[in-house]
């Protein structure tokens, strides 16, 4: 039956509708530092939820994530943990400039398992965090070489003069999560991880804040990467600055640019 001008109308009007909706529900990439694990996921469902798309997160070390991404990754947004990282991608040329910017601040911590006995650390010039390590302890912590975590916390203990006191006594791990699992099993008397790690965690608690102005400033870059979907990473970027996303970021502790 030869279709009527109001039928092919209605069906151009549905081509219209699902061609809409694919793009609503297309896919953004989004390679993520480890330690936004929770706050990144979350953020993810009520992007989905706005019908803005699905968000596929990976979630790693923000060396190891840059490093695939300089190796042909396909990603869409990058979110780093430093600067190191971003400009490392960046200076290759990976990533769309004018999309780059600052989203997110953090703290370092020390942390025991919450059923420790450790007391309360002053963290200051001069302190032995190997006293809290016992005979055959280590400090888990993000790998110093190349995990943010772990550089900041070298930093932070170079400046207090503790990093000679500790660093032939460490357990560096993979990634800042990787780390606190370690605290948590109680496979390590002590861990220095972000703060907003130590919150979501109820196997562990706070014995000790390292001064900011014992390390850099703990900055979060984010930007789209060069060769993705520019269109649904610049949508994806426009959502981490809206206040829904701020709050979740907030709840988890960590401090939005």
């Amino acid at each position: 039956m030869k279709p009527t001008r109001f039928t092919a109308s209605l069906l151009a009007v549905a081509l219209i509708l699902l061609m809409g909706l694919g793009v609503a529900q297309a896919d953004v990439v989004v390679f993520a530092a480890a330690s936004t694990t929770n706050a990144v996921t979350e953020i993810g469902e009520l992007y989905a939820a706005r019908n803005h798309g699905r968000m596929v997160p990976s979630f790693a070390s923000s060396s190891t994530l840059a490093k695939q991404i300089g190796n042909g990754a396909p990603a869409d947004v990058y979110l780093s943990a430093n600067t190191k990282w971003m400009n490392y991608i960046d200076t290759k040329g990976l990533v769309t400039k004018e999309s780059r910017f600052d989203l997110l601040n953090n703290r370092i911590v020390l942390i025991s398992p919450s059923q420790s006995t450790l007391p309360d650390m002053d963290v200051k010039q001069g302190f032995a965090p190997s006293a809290a390590l016992g005979k055959n302890g280590r400090l888990a912590m993000g790998d110093p070489d190349h995990v943010p975590a772990g550089m900041y916390g070298k930093k932070a203990l170079e400046t207090l003069h503790s990093w000679d006191d500790v660093k032939d006594r460490l357990a560096p791990m993979k990634d800042v999560r990787a780390a606190l699992v370690l605290v948590e099993r109680g496979e390590a008397p002590l861990g220095l991880v972000y703060a907003t790690d130590a919150a979501i965690s109820n196997k562990v608690r706070v014995v000790g804040t390292f001064p900011e102005t014992s390390h850099p400033a703990i900055v979060y870059p984010v930007a789209a990467v060069k060769g993705g979907n520019s269109t649904e990473a610049k949508r994806f970027l426009d959502f981490l600055r809206t206040p829904e996303a701020r709050a979740v970021f907030e709840k988890y502790g960590f401090g939005v640019k």
